[in-house]
Parts: structure tokens; C-alpha cells; sequence
């Protein structure tokens, strides 16, 4: 049973909210691990095709629990980074397409959570920024590695070295959120873009997710032969014959995602 965490679904899409109020839905041990399992539980759940991540009032999540690693030494932070980094790996690397629904504060390992989505769109209130240098600490879950993914070498390395916090807009125009929209219309935009994504082919959406997560570091050459061997595997589902067979015909397409 999660303590810290809501689990709603509509539909195809299920929404993960994060409920800390009392630190502002701040990370620390027993978040993370709800935050796995409920990545397991819903990567297993067939009636699942799409996860939106938030949280609740005004905070997506405002960093990592500050007053948990007060006290932490070399081996107990090295074993917090350890886990925040696996656990938004499993984010990341999910079958399913995930979203960031940012409606607040997204920083440090709130940023990083974010960024561990897939597509991320935030209210014109949000706020992000890798804080860390300020208390003395480095990002520690991922965050020097995505963020220079994201926006770049510099810009990631004047977010970090500064513990610059910016705008939705800023983290729109450096290529850190895909959508901003007003705090009023951030559901409903969230829930438009992951019900599009839902209606597509649950088995193509999710050989494309591989093919852009995995080339990415590969060269030109061996991200092309992973493309060709997954573009072929579609060639094996139900869903592509439906689909074309549809296209063909000028009918609407309704995926069993086989």
C-alpha cells in the first residue's frame, strides 16, 4: 500500500501523483521506493499505455529530503544516489511512455525526476533548477548527465555551477519542457497528449521509445540497424496489419496492443 503516492487511471493513461505535502513532496527513501514499485506494478498492467507523473498542491517535487541526508556519510549517500538513480532509470527506460505533469517546484532531484520522463509539461508557475552547489552536495541522481543531454553542455554546466533556479518559460526555450501552459489548463493539456499517445500502437510507441532511448549513444551506423530491427519487429503484431488495413480502407484504427 503506498503512503506517499496516488494512483488514479483513466482510460489507458494512470496518473502517479506525489502526496508529501508536509515537505513539498520532497524525495527520500521510502518515495523512491513507492515510486518503483508503482513503475513495476504499472509496466505490468496491460490496461496501462501511458504514465503521467505529478504532484500534489504546489509542488511536482521539490528536491531530495534535505533533513534525511543531513546526517548521511560517504556510504549512506552513496547508497540514496544509488537508489534515485535506479529508480529513475526504471522511469526512463519504462516500456511506456511517460509525462511530467510539472505544476510547481521541480528541483534538484525534482528536476531530476522530470527530466527522467519522457515529455514534460509544466504549468507557467513551475520552477526548475539543479540547486545543489548551494548546500554543498553535487546532483546526484543523474542530473549532470541528463540535463547536458537536454540543453547542452554550457547551459547545463551554468544551471549546475550556478544553482540558477528558471522559469517554465526559460526551461522551455532551452529545451527542458516541451509545453507550458496555464496552472488551470495543465490537466487537461497532460491528459489530451497522453490519450493521443494511448491511441496509438502500444507496440510501436514502445519499439520507438527503445530505438530513441538505446541510439542515442550508439553511432549513426548501429542506431540505424536498431531502428531497422525494431521497425521490423512491428511486422509481427496484429496492431500492424490493423493498422494498415484500416489506413487502407479510410477507418478509424481502435490497437489491442498484440
Amino acid at each position: 500500500m503506498e503512503q506517499n503516492l496516488i494512483i488514479q487511471q483513466e482510460g489507458f493513461v494512470a496518473t502517479i501523483t506525489i502526496n508529501a505535502p508536509k515537505t513539498l513532496n520532497a524525495l527520500n527513501v521510502e518515495i523512491l521506493n513507492e515510486l518503483s514499485k508503482a513503475t513495476d506494478k504499472l509496466n505490468a498492467d496491460k490496461s496501462v499505455r501511458v504514465i503521467v507523473i505529478t504532484g500534489t498542491d504546489r509542488s511536482f517535487v521539490s528536491g531530495a529530503d534535505i533533513q534525511s541526508m543531513l546526517v548521511m556519510g560517504y556510504a549512506e549517500a552513496k547508497a540514496f544516489a544509488e537508489l534515485g538513480t535506479s529508480v529513475l532509470r526504471k522511469i526512463e527506460t519504462s516500456q511506456k511512455p511517460v509525462i511530467a505533469s510539472v505544476n510547481g517546484y521541480a528541483l534538484g532531484g525534482g528536476c531530476e525526476l522530470a527530466m527522467a520522463c519522457d515529455i514534460r509539461i509544466a504549468s507557467s508557475k513551475a520552477k526548475f533548477g539543479q540547486p545543489e552547489v548551494s548546500l554543498g552536495i553535487t546532483p546526484g541522481f543523474s542530473g549532470t548527465q541528463r540535463l547536458s543531454r537536454l540543453v547542452g553542455l554550457a547551459k547545463a554546466k551554468e544551471m549546475i555551477f550556478t544553482g540558477k533556479i528558471i522559469n517554465a518559460e526559460e526551461a522551455m526555450n532551452i529545451g527542458l519542457v516541451n509545453k507550458v501552459v496555464e496552472p488551470e489548463l495543465l490537466t487537461e493539456e497532460v491528459m489530451a497528449m497522453a490519450q493521443t499517445i494511448a491511441a496509438q500502437a502500444p507496440v510501436a510507441v514502445a519499439n520507438a521509445k527503445k530505438a530513441i532511448n538505446d541510439g542515442w549513444d550508439l553511432d549513426m551506423e548501429d542506431g540505424i540497424k536498431l531502428e531497422i530491427e525494431l521497425f521490423a519487429r512491428c511486422f509481427d503484431t496484429q496492431d500492424q496489419k490493423k493498422g494498415m488495413n484500416a489506413f487502407l480502407n479510410k477507418q478509424k484504427t481502435e490497437f489491442d496492443g498484440k
